[in-house]
């Protein structure tokens, strides 16, 4: 993270109610204006995890997706409009982002997720969240921030459930990362996409909203880390579960050799 900014007299107006919060205060919101947050999807649950992180006023956001905006995307896609239709999510967030808040700079990777770009991108962000929908992605992305000791705020949603988790597998013991839980992705036949089986579009803001919150929580050093812990929501229910995951000996990510 870059050194601090001295704020500004909009910035003490736009951020006030951080600033009165002692947990934050006027450190807190200039750390959060000097971070970096990588959000991995521009889909369900990057648009609301996008809009809450600008609006926080995390200075600078990247974003990478390699889709455009479909007209089945906007039942929870929220940061895209209608007239967005044909556009790169990518873009289509640049420009909601802008009008939410001009200040937050934008970085726009139009690409999709691979071997070959992932440390490259990866290594420019403090933090990564993981919004994809897919574990080929997820996978990839636990691995590439394990090796470059960048902590990962990961969700998952699909019909009416919905988890999140924090890996930073790097600092050790007490701290898993994905592989600890899922060694390996489950059969296509066994997980269907939200395609196939469908998703409440207000679920994908529920748990974006958690991992806009479990970011700022992680940039500013508060509060209790989700790192160990996975939460669970059932949208249903109305009811949250945790479980607590342990780090494995075998994992293939961070194990002991």
């Amino acid at each position: 993270m870059s050194s601090l900014p001295e704020l500004t007299e909009p910035q003490i107006r736009r951020y006030a109610r951080h600033i009165v919060l002692a947990e934050i205060g006027g450190v807190g919101q200039a750390r959060l204006i000097a971070a970096r947050v990588l959000v991995v999807g521009a889909g369900g649950l990057g648009a609301p995890l996008l809009q809450y992180l600008g609006a926080a006023g995390v200075g600078t956001l990247g974003v990478i997706d390699h889709d455009t905006v479909d007209l089945s995307n906007l039942q929870r896609q929220v940061i895209h409009r209608t007239a967005d239709i044909g556009a790169t999510k990518v873009e289509s967030a640049r420009r909601a982002l802008a009008d939410i808040n001009p200040e937050v700079r934008v970085e726009t990777h139009g690409e999709r997720l691979t071997d070959a770009n992932v440390e490259r991108i990866v290594a420019g962000y403090d933090i990564v969240a993981d919004g994809s929908d897919n574990f080929a992605t997820r996978y990839l992305l636990n691995d590439a921030c394990y090796r470059l000791k960048k902590t990962l705020v990961a969700a998952a949603i699909l019909r009416f459930d919905g988890q999140i988790s924090t890996y930073k597998a790097w600092q050790g013991a007490g701290h898993p990362c994905l592989r600890c839980l899922f060694p390996q992705a489950p059969s296509e036949d066994a997980v269907p996409s939200c395609a196939q089986a469908g998703v409440l579009g207000a679920l994908a803001g529920t748990l974006g909203a958690l991992q806009a919150t479990e970011v700022v929580k992680e940039l500013l050093g508060i509060g209790r880390s989700l790192s160990g812990r996975l939460v669970m929501y059932d949208a249903l229910a109305g009811a949250f579960d945790e479980m607590a995951v342990a780090k494995r000996a075998d994992c293939p990510t961070c194990g002991t050799p």
